[in-house]
């Protein structure tokens, strides 16, 4: 396991060490003329395109972008919208060792796109300026942080296209899943279409079921994540997902001694029992460590959720899309209806 550069664990150093919650580090955005709240034009309709994206920063193009390069989740949560064919590129976990798409991808057609970097400080700016892209769009996780793009090249990919970032942190799920449906419609995307509002509908639905099953089995959950010397204890008062869930009623643990950035409190694997916790959301990215990684560490095999065998796997960066977030929230109800107290 690597370690991080720097004294202050950032999201993204926590990524390139092994993988956990953490905060984005700063980088320098790079965008548009100043605009006011998140609005958009252009719609895909012809004439001229703009979005004032949330870092308040309004983008304007002369036509609605036709050559998208995004990071993987992002592109694939406008894929669940309907925006697909301009995405020509896409930078962040993509494909697995097998040739297979990472779960991030959703459902990209990973062999059509162009894959820019496959992992956390992977960006190859050559193949970035052949493709001739129009707009990068990517998370954003603090302000003015741009996911995923290197902070040694980022000066020159923000000087090659305009940039779009969407929070994913510290507002509920379902709040950034709505900018995202902004953004999508702004690019041509019909939110009216079947498969948006079916999706939509499923998400609703197994909201519902999840606030049911938070109420009539009212279990402590802890969202986690392993790499080899740390456990972390995720916040959900930061974290879009787990806040949504809590806000639901669900009974997720708030670490009471988070680390710079309230992302999580990090623990040694000594005080991995620290919060009593009858069901554990386990982060599933593939730079994080699994249960059958886990189970030769003694620490892991004795907390009551792992002898109950209660784990659930916890998509830490989830798809903001309403397609990519529902499996996950039914995931959560069907682990929380079934779990039994064991703390």
């Amino acid at each position: 396991m690597s370690t991080p550069r720097t004294l202050t664990m950032t999201r993204r150093g926590v990524l390139a060490a092994g993988g956990a919650v953490g905060i984005g580090a700063l980088l320098a955005a790079c965008g548009g003329d100043k605009g006011g709240s998140g609005s958009a034009s252009g719609g895909g309709k012809g004439g001229a395109w703009s979005f004032t994206d949330d870092r308040k920063e309004k983008v304007s193009l002369s036509a609605t972008p036709q050559r998208i390069v995004a990071f993987t989740g992002t592109a694939a949560a406008l894929y669940d919208f309907g925006v697909d064919k301009q995405v020509v590129g896409v930078f962040g976990p993509t494909k697995l060792p097998n040739g297979k798409p990472d779960p991030q991808a959703g459902d990209i057609d990973v062999d059509r796109v162009t894959i820019i970097g496959n992992a956390y400080n992977q960006f190859a700016v050559e193949k970035y300026a052949g493709l001739n892209p129009d707009l990068l769009i990517t998370n954003m996780y603090e302000p003015g942080a741009l996911w995923f793009v290197p902070d040694e090249s980022k000066d020159k990919i923000v000087s090659l296209a305009k940039t779009v970032a969407l929070t994913a942190s510290r507002k509920p799920l379902v709040k950034i899943i709505e900018r995202y449906a902004e953004l999508a419609e702004s690019l041509g995307a019909d939110l009216k279409a079947k498969k948006v509002v079916d999706a939509k509908k499923r998400f609703e639905d197994a909201s519902a079921a999840l606030r049911k099953a938070a109420k009539s089995n009212p279990v402590r959950v802890l969202a986690c994540s392993g790499s080899p010397d740390i456990f972390y204890a995720s916040n959900p008062g930061i974290n879009a997902d787990i806040m949504y869930y809590k806000s639901l009623g669900v009974d997720i643990i708030v670490p009471d001694h988070l680390d710079k950035g309230d992302y999580f409190e990090s623990l040694s694997w000594e005080n991995a029992d620290k919060y009593k916790a009858d069901v554990l959301m386990l982060d599933n990215r593939t730079a994080t460590l699994q249960p059958k990684d886990l189970a030769a560490k003694p620490s892991w095999s004795k907390l009551p959720a792992v002898k109950a065998g209660q784990i659930t796997p916890w998509s830490s960066e989830p798809r903001f899309s309403y397609a990519g977030a529902a499996p996950l929230i039914e995931q959560l109800a069907k682990a929380i209806e079934n779990a039994k107290k064991v703390s």
